[in-house]
């Protein structure tokens, strides 16, 4: 599968907005430099008009797209990729750092073009929040698991049974490496949208995705969640929380926390008993 690729030259303060915009448009990987951003995607997912009128609106930026043949993602990333530690207990690296037992977690991420490393806010606050969330014995489920990290998490925890499901076959081929880089080995990784998926009930239910996806899918989580299940959902910015309430509030679920960092945020929600 070929990609193409956005280069754009801007200020930090327009990165976050720009790459924000192109995010929810089909952009899933993004590397950052002083001087601007390169963001990717699939060839079959390139919108190109879309994502032209998306940089017209910031006329200070300037971009380039080109296309390009699959190449080995790991060594590019390896030029560039530093280890995230979060909340001093979870250490994220790929498998070109030395680990470091002083962590209660080390997780190891190879993420070629998939979404997910922890250095972006919205998978930092997702990590944050798992590791004070019960899930032992826990059935999970992570919808459009990217690298799969999440998941990991999610079995590093403690839980009894994991599934990671995603639409693009890059983000199953890492998954499923970065599962095996983890000694992890019963993680159940199906390729498809979570409505063509067999319904079980889950404890916890993580979707990682954007505003409008959520938004759409809201419904599906809700009726594979048990009662007094949680559900995580980051991806969206701080200013797109109520319309997420107000959709969740519609399919019985209540908000129980929220976070935010860098103006993305996350919110934690919860099934009652009706």
């Amino acid at each position: 599968m070929n990609f193409v690729t956005i280069s754009v030259k801007c200020s930090t303060d327009l990165s976050d907005a720009i790459v924000a915009e192109l995010f929810e448009i089909g952009f899933d990987s993004f590397q950052e430099f002083d001087d601007g951003f390169e963001g990717s995607c699939g060839e079959a997912a390139f919108k190109e008009v879309e994502a032209e009128e998306v940089l017209k609106r910031y006329p200070a930026a300037t971009f380039s797209i080109k296309e390009q043949e699959r190449i080995n993602w790991n060594e590019e990333w390896e030029k560039n990729y530093d280890p995230i530690i979060i909340d001093n207990r979870c250490h994220v690296r790929a498998t070109f750092h030395k680990a470091n037992p002083v962590f209660d977690y080390d997780i190891l991420v190879n993420p070629k073009m998939s979404f997910g490393t922890g250095h972006h806010a919205t998978t930092y606050q997702m990590l944050s929040y798992q590791m004070n969330l019960d899930h032992q014995g826990k059935k999970v489920l992570d919808v459009g698991c990217g690298t799969g990290i999440l998941a990991i998490m999610a079995a590093k925890r403690g839980a009894s049974q994991v599934m990671a499901t995603d639409i693009d076959d890059w983000c199953i081929e890492n998954s499923a490496e970065n599962f095996t880089l983890n000694e992890i080995n019963d993680i159940q990784l199906i390729k498809g949208e979570i409505g063509s998926i067999e319904k079980v009930d889950f404890d916890i239910i993580i979707a990682n995705i954007n505003k409008n996806v959520l938004m759409d899918q809201i419904r599906e989580y809700s009726s594979r969640l048990i009662e007094n299940g949680v559900l995580l959902l980051s991806g969206f910015y701080k200013d797109d929380i109520s319309d997420l309430l107000e959709e969740s509030k519609m399919h019985g679920l209540v908000k129980q926390s929220e976070t935010e960092k860098d103006r993305w945020a996350m919110l934690a929600l919860t099934k009652p008993k009706p």
